[in-house]
């Protein structure tokens, strides 16, 4: 299928990374690009890099890069989410070479793998990882031959301002090598390694055109305004982070940082934040916030009272929801107006929840194979349950669909990889014919709507060939107030499988709402919960095991549990509790 419905007419097709900087700057210069939090105590203090000084950083820092000799070279990126990474990754790729972003939650040894696989010249790094980064260089186990640390240090390392002092030197010398630079937009430009839930970090091979493709496609589905401010909370090494960051500074908008986890209604608050893009954990997590605060208060009833009025106004295009729930949208900022949710399935429930609220909540679909996103609902084409329709240049289709139309998602367009690098069986496996096979279980529906089962690799077979989606199942679960997250999986015994769940309780919510009852007491209002649960299900999907556990699941820094990990954590529990 493929949708040729666009949306925003007025979207600009970007040709390269350099004109993204120079078009942006000319037409925000004054505009704030960034605000960077410099102390973080009880008096902050704020610096504020607008899009103008955004292209001079950019311009001063490729030229002293190229001065170091790395045009056309590969710089690595390990880091928090910063305006030091930012800079340096739109930098590279608009004016130096090929980006190889570093997930920052990896193992120092992981980090040396991926530095030696990806060939990688030089590394910008966050003076966190300094002492790692020392032990590499002084091994001598990869090709690095440049190390900037992003921050001053006391390891004599160069850093992010003194390139930019020596390219800023050049360029008032009329040295113009950074605004020479015209690197094939369709040929390798980021080495970005896959997040690894169920196997080996593969080194996904993206170009330039298949993230500006992947830019335009979006901006022709969902508005965005040089008024809106980001929280950047998803990693800039995920592509979804990236991308997203790129999206909002083609549009003018303002990012600015968090300060973890726990800080998000802080931080959305401390920056009057309009737009959110994270992943469904986090929305789920203050939906039930919002809710727990409603019922403490028992106003339950006046705002259901509330959404019923406002939605039905909506029929006669009367919106009066943000003044209805200003109360509950101020205690978020006051200023949010639309959450982008990705990397898993949104509860349904949540989403309405929100919009009913008055906040836009939309989700989208794609993988780091694709720039990333596929498909994805907007503010004309809200369709809970589903992931909305394909972007338009992106043609989807269903693999050898079985007998309910479900089946493998496939997917043809200009935002597809090269492939895998050094890896041509790995691609051979999922480029075919010119179509990328994304490993993805789903359906269209009536409506035309791309609906999504869950991943070939974590479907449960069962030996009389019965089928399961752990996703599914972990939806039903997720919605039960004590529960913080889910894994459904196949538990083994004897020859076949035995449908199993594992459960993260909250221990907030356990603690302040059932009188701090014992484990073995709440273990059976859990196991309870689950058999109801049960009773809405075919009997082949019936959850037949429970782990009830305090102790977050193994997960990847973009928050999705690495189920393979997390079960083989699980057997061997049990294996030594049995011994």
């Amino acid at each position: 299928m493929k949708n040729d419905i666009i949306v925003y007419k007025d979207a600009k097709k970007l040709s390269s990374f350099r004109e993204l900087v120079e078009d942006s700057a000319k037409k925000f210069p004054d505009k704030n690009a960034f605000i960077i939090k410099e102390k973080i105590e009880k008096n902050p203090t704020y610096k504020y890099i607008n899009y103008l000084d955004l292209k001079n950083d950019v311009d001063s820092f490729g030229q002293g890069l190229i001065n170091m000799g790395l045009q056309h070279k590969r710089i690595a990126i390990i880091g928090k989410n910063s305006y030091e990474w930012a800079l340096t990754y739109l930098t590279v790729l608009s004016s130096v070479g090929i980006s190889v972003p570093l997930d920052k939650g990896l193992k120092p040894d992981e980090i040396e793998s991926l530095l030696e696989r990806s060939k990688a010249d030089c590394i910008v790094f966050d003076s966190n990882y300094i002492d790692i980064i020392e032990n590499i260089k002084q091994k001598g186990t990869t090709s690095l031959t440049n190390f900037i640390c992003m921050h001053e240090n006391d390891k004599g390392y160069t850093t992010i301002e003194n390139v930019k002092e020596i390219g800023k030197k050049d360029l008032d010398e009329g040295k113009k090598d950074v605004y020479e630079y015209n690197a094939s937009t369709k040929k390798l430009g980021i080495i970005l390694f896959t997040s690894g839930t169920t196997s080996l970090a593969k080194a996904v091979m993206l170009t330039q055109d298949n993230i500006l493709s992947n830019i335009y496609s979006l901006d022709c589905m969902v508005k965005f305004f040089d008024t809106d401010v980001s929280l950047a909370f998803l990693p800039f090494h995920h592509t979804f982070g990236s991308t997203a960051l790129l999206l909002f500074l083609h549009n003018g908008v303002c990012t600015t940082f968090c300060d973890g986890l726990k800080y998000i209604q802080k931080n959305l608050v401390e920056y009057k934040v309009s737009v959110f893009v994270c992943v469904p954990l986090i929305l789920e997590s203050m939906y039930k916030k919002i809710m727990d605060e409603v019922k403490k208060q028992n106003k339950e009833k006046t705002v259901e009272f509330g959404k019923k009025i406002s939605n039905f106004l909506l029929k006669f295009n009367i919106d009066i929801r943000r003044k209805l729930f200003k109360e509950i949208i101020d205690k978020l900022g006051g200023h949010i107006r639309l959450a982008v949710s990705g990397a898993a399935a949104l509860d349904k429930d949540v989403a309405n929840g929100f919009r009913e609220l008055g906040i836009i909540t939309i989700q989208g679909y794609g993988l780091t194979e694709t720039s990333p996103v596929i498909a994805a609902e907007n503010v004309t084409h809200i369709a809970p349950g589903t992931v909305g329709v394909p972007l338009h240049d992106i043609e989807v289709e269903i693999d050898n669909p079985d007998e309910k139309g479900i089946g493998e998602i496939k997917v043809k367009g200009p935002n597809v990889m090269l492939g895998y690098y050094e890896n041509p069986e790995a691609t051979n496996e999922v480029l075919k014919d010119g179509w990328f096979y994304t490993g993805d279980l789903g359906y269209f529906n009536e409506n035309n709507d791309l609906v999504l089962n869950g991943r070939k690799k974590t479907m449960i077979v069962l030996k009389n060939g019965k089928k399961i989606f752990p996703e599914e199942l972990e939806i039903l679960i997720n919605a039960l107030p004590y529960v913080a997250e889910s894994m459904v999986f196949g538990y083994p015994k004897d020859d076949d499988l035995v449908v199993s769940v594992e459960i993260q309780y909250n221990e907030d919510y356990v603690k302040n709402n059932m009188n701090n009852i014992s484990y073995d007491e709440l273990y059976k209002i859990v196991w309870n919960d689950i058999k109801e649960i049960n009773k809405t299900l075919p009997t082949y999907k019936y959850m037949k095991k429970l782990f009830l556990t305090d102790e977050e699941m193994i997960k990847t820094t973009t928050a999705k549990v690495k189920r393979f990990k997390e079960i083989e954590k699980i057997l061997e529990k049990e294996k030594e509790q049995k011994q």
